[in-house]
């Protein structure tokens, strides 16, 4: 690995991924592709069109809006500065899922599509089966998918050398069972003992055999619930930010920029009355390397999906030198801008751990008290 190792960060932390030269403000450290990725449940649901092998959106910028605001007669200044290509989309000649191209639709049937392709249009299928009982149990927004699991699974059957892929696997899966309990409670509520054996009953439906047994034990699907939640990596395509951000490259006059700004925040507007903040292709995959990385508060890196499908790209936001720990915010945004007890209040919950980040040190004097967007929720929580 050129730039960087993983190793032992701490006895808290565990691996982490390590610098092993200067990364300036920008730098690209790593690109990857998951071991396997997933729409959410909800959002192929909504008719969010996506490859169903690397999640690329299958509507043009101007599809895209006019469907999230409803507005049909919507045109987009500067098209042609950012087109998706639709001209290779198809379809697997036996389910009719859709795929961008025909090398996306050959790697999903080498990797689990082999195992998983299965008629849509038949509502008792064990895959509709879970799928709904899914759906009914974590209404959106979603942070994972069942058919996640169920890929991994089928990408481990499907392997050349199933042992060795289960190995892969398996070395996700490092929390203890009471820690994976509390995970799954969070992800699926208080019925949550019941909920997972049925989860649990019709995932061995979909796909079962000897080199995937020792996942659909109890204790072994906990585990395997577990590493979806907290190595998930979140993926979010869309084709809107991508036209976006390609017409702000574009040289114009102070004016004209000026016009374009106005008509963009009034694109999102439309599209927020209409679609709320729901706008973007989502889901999740399980990244080797993304997944080595800790979190900060004040983290020195942070991922994007900079070519509008599951590639991910990891970037230095700060100097980073060789030796340093390569950290990113499993938090968001708003989130990291919270009071510490705020932040550690969130991270136990999804990602069971305590932070002990620099900046988490230096505000352990601060008073334990909860923001105020979080007391917002919880007595929002408490009306309900």
């Amino acid at each position: 690995m050129d730039g960087f190792e993983i190793r032992t960060s701490n006895s808290k932390k565990g691996k982490g991924l390590f610098a092993t030269k200067k990364y300036d403000v920008g730098d690209v450290i790593l690109e990857e592709d998951p071991l396997v990725s997933c729409q959410f449940a909800w959002n192929a649901a909504y008719r969010y069109l996506a490859c169903d092998y690397c999640m690329r959106p299958l509507e043009t910028p101007e599809q895209n809006v006019r469907r999230l605001s409803c507005k049909p007669d919507i045109v987009l200044p500067h098209a042609s500065c950012f087109d998706i290509n639709l001209e290779n989309v198809t379809t697997c000649d036996q389910c009719g899922i859709l795929y961008c191209s025909e090398d996306c639709k050959q790697r999903a049937y080498e990797a689990f599509h082999r195992t998983l392709c299965y008629d849509t249009s038949d509502a008792q299928h064990p895959v509709m089966v879970l799928l709904e009982t899914w759906k009914q149990m974590h209404y959106p927004p979603e942070t994972t998918s069942v058919m996640l699991l169920v890929r991994i699974l089928a990408f481990i059957e499907q392997s050349s050398n199933p042992s060795a892929a289960a190995a892969t696997v398996k070395q996700f899966c490092h929390r203890t069972v009471n820690e994976d309990a509390e995970l799954v409670h969070k992800l699926l509520g208080e019925q949550f003992t019941e909920q997972l054996n049925t989860l649990r009953e019709l995932t061995a439906n979909v796909i079962n055999g000897d080199h995937v047994e020792q996942f659909l034990t109890p204790e072994g699907f906990c585990s395997l619930m577990a590493l979806v939640g907290t190595n998930g990596q979140g993926i979010g395509t869309s084709p809107l930010a991508l036209w976006v951000n390609s017409v702000l490259e574009i040289t114009m006059s102070d004016d004209e920029r000026q016009q374009l700004d106005l008509f963009i925040d009034k694109l999102y507007q439309y599209v927020e009355e209409e679609s709320g903040t729901f706008l973007n292709t989502e889901g999740s995959g399980l990244f080797c390397l993304q997944s080595a990385c800790n979190h900060s508060c004040d983290p020195n890196a942070e991922s994007s999906f900079p070519y509008g499908n599951h590639r991910i790209q990891l970037k230095a936001i700060k100097q980073i030198m060789p030796g340093d720990e390569i950290c990113i915010s499993y938090l968001d945004e708003c989130s990291l801008q919270r009071s510490r007890h705020s932040r550690q209040k969130e991270l136990a919950q999804n990602y069971l751990f305590v932070c002990w980040c620099e900046r988490c040190l230096s505000q352990a004097s601060q008073p334990d008290c909860t923001s105020e967007e979080d007391m917002s929720d919880e007595e929002i929580d408490a009306d309900d």
